[in-house]
């Protein structure tokens, strides 16, 4: 097993499935003690946290949060500080999508969506600094997507919330430019979770066509590799933004898209 990690106290929002739950995974192995957070009912959640636990020797929390809510994410630090221990790594990598063209977009859904994938992050950066600071090293590692560097219709909520993570990330990267703390975004293309399945299944049952057809329209028409980004992938990614081989990677936003920026 792979220690790089070894006793560094690690939260991962939105890690109940998908991406999330990959990192958890990943991070586990390499011997952190890790907060997972995310939405599901008790048994899924046990079911992630069983994954996690099985991953690695170290420590395995759930921290429930609503991350829509301030007082909800403070409380949730205030939980992991007395569970694990200050947070030494945190990766930002909750998120939900709505799709409508801009005049039918429901004003709930850009509130919601603002709140997950944007203002979620700043406020667990906000608390999760002063620690790091005190302790001098630290790595705040943002899940954003390919729309954080280019659009794509109907989408205005979640491409907004994730150029503006983009933004974020890399002004709190100048901020801690002289520390040793590191801050940097993955912006992942269509990755290999359950939720994209379903997405093209749906897609295929809405237009009356066959899943292989809507994988061909809809994935490789954007994603020059033909295929699906593996889970494990983007984990490997944001270990390797951990080690101190990546001291000085910082403020990047980077693409694991097979090609999709690219063009």
């Amino acid at each position: 097993m792979d220690d790089i990690l070894n006793n560094k106290n690690v939260l991962v929002t939105g890690s109940t499935s998908g991406i999330g739950l990959g990192i958890a995974e990943k991070f586990a192995a390499a011997g952190a003690n890790i907060a997972i957070n995310g939405l599901g009912d008790q048994p899924a959640i046990d079911q992630a946290a069983a994954k996690v636990d099985v991953a690695g020797n170290g420590k395995v929390i759930f921290a429930a949060a609503d991350l829509t809510k301030s007082i909800d994410i403070d409380a949730m630090f205030q939980q992991i500080e007395a569970e694990l221990g200050i947070i030494d790594i945190l990766v930002n990598c909750a998120g939900v999508q709505y799709v409508a063209p801009v005049e039918d977009f429901p004003l709930h859904e850009w509130d919601k969506i603002i709140a997950i994938n944007l203002s979620a992050a700043f406020k667990t950066i906000r608390l999760a600094l002063p620690a790091m600071k005190q302790k001098g090293w630290g790595r705040i590692i943002n899940i954003a997507s390919v729309h954080a560097l280019v659009a794509s219709k109907y989408k205005s909520a979640y491409v907004a919330a994730k150029h503006g993570i983009a933004g974020l990330t890399k002004t709190v990267a100048l901020e801690l430019a002289e520390t040793h703390i590191t801050v940097n975004a993955i912006a992942p293309g269509f990755v290999d979770t359950p939720l994209v399945e379903k997405q093209l299944d749906a897609a295929a049952t809405l237009h009356g066509t066959t899943r292989d057809q809507v994988f061909q329209d809809v994935v490789v028409a954007s994603q020059p590799s033909g295929r699906l980004v593996g889970v494990e992938e983007i984990a490997a990614m944001a270990l390797y933004l951990c080690g101190d081989h990546a001291a000085s990677l910082t403020g990047a936003v980077l693409p694991v898209d097979g090609g999709w920026t690219a063009r």
